[in-house]
């Protein structure tokens, strides 16, 4: 265990609202369509659902971006690629809507904007269920030109922000030259800079921190975690690949480890309010977005793991993507009897 202290985080989560960030990385909107079962067509065995509503809502980085926005109150612009589409404006629109900055987006009319859509019906003897999911998601490489206005907006963006956040969903925009221009103007800024990212780690050799999940983790190490020898192997490997000061890795219901190079032991943090759980969807981006400012406040990185695994706690209590403030963190900290929790280091 490590010497915990409360005043300590505290004063942390205090922070958390003046650092800025600049995320990079695969944006794209999430959109909700809802409707009232009415029949089974007589065209076909299919439902007939009654539209009642659609919202939109941001996905992806986008979320993530969102999450950041929430507890920084805006502090925050985003550099990723939209279509020239009916799409676009509308996630231009909802990033406006979120307090982010789209100064630094840049249009492809090569490819579609990135959508996720989700169709869902209920009927008055049953809750609210998805039927269907429509994807609109083009993988295909980025053209020098595109990758040259997105490193040109990084050179202008982060010199103006304390952070960067890579935010990778394998979608494209990430590519290898904008992966590296975007970790060399980072240190070049002496800013601090974290990749949230799924696989192909090593292309991310140099970034300040790193927060995959464990089954990520595994695909890259070769071996599964299984126990406290594979679980220090598989962090320390981790670092060795991608160069990096500070590994987070996520282990769902076995909560977080947080590794830091040339140190001996890593920090167990456990699962806060774990009976309240009713949806992770989305709480990876809740976890790199407070995890981040946390970092850029000057938070030790075990600290900033535990706020990000506060805000977590938070977010995964309401169905779909979520976001949480400051306040909430406050809130939930207040509430939270930590000497039930053990904190290994």
């Amino acid at each position: 265990m490590f010497d915990f202290d409360k005043a300590k985080l505290e004063s942390y989560i205090s922070k958390l609202t003046e650092p800025s960030v600049l995320i990079v990385g695969d944006m794209g909107i999430d959109e909700m369509v809802y409707g009232d079962t009415e029949r089974i067509s007589r065209e076909a065995p299919v439902l007939i659902l009654r539209h009642s509503e659609t919202k939109i809502i941001l996905g992806q980085a986008a979320n993530a971006a969102h999450n950041l926005s929430t507890i920084n109150k805006g502090k925050v612009s985003a550099i990723g690629l939209y279509g020239d589409d009916y799409y676009g404006p509308m996630l231009l629109d909802a990033f406006k809507q979120a307090g982010i900055n789209t100064d630094f987006m840049v249009k492809d009319s090569s490819r579609s904007t990135t959508v996720k859509s989700r169709i869902s019906g209920a009927s008055f003897h049953s809750v609210t269920q998805q039927v269907v999911r429509i994807d609109r998601v083009d993988t295909k490489p980025l053209s020098t030109e595109i990758e040259d206005k997105i490193i040109e907006n990084m050179k202008k963006a982060i010199p103006l922000h304390d952070a960067v956040i890579l935010s990778d969903y394998n979608i494209g925009t990430l590519s290898d030259r904008v992966i590296k221009s975007a970790i060399s103007i980072a240190k070049q800024h002496k800013k601090i800079i974290v990749a949230d990212v799924q696989k192909d780690m090593a292309r991310y050799n140099g970034v300040y921190a790193l927060t995959p999940n464990q089954p990520d983790s595994e695909k890259a190490v070769g071996y599964f975690i299984k126990d406290e020898k594979t679980l220090n192997s598989a962090g320390s490997d981790i670092l060795k690949i991608t160069n990096a000061n500070v590994l987070l890795l996520t282990r769902g219901a076995e909560g977080m480890a947080v590794f830091e190079k040339d140190k001996e032991t890593h920090t167990d943090v456990p699962v806060f309010n774990k009976t309240n759980v009713f949806d992770v969807t989305g709480a990876g981006d809740t976890v790199v977005a407070s995890f981040t400012l946390a970092l850029a406040a000057g938070a030790e990185p075990k600290y900033a793991a535990i706020i990000g695994n506060i805000a977590a706690s938070i977010v995964i209590r309401t169905f779909g993507c979520a976001t949480t403030t400051v306040e909430e963190i406050q809130k939930s900290l207040d509430k939270m009897n930590m000497e039930n929790y053990t904190i290994k280091a």
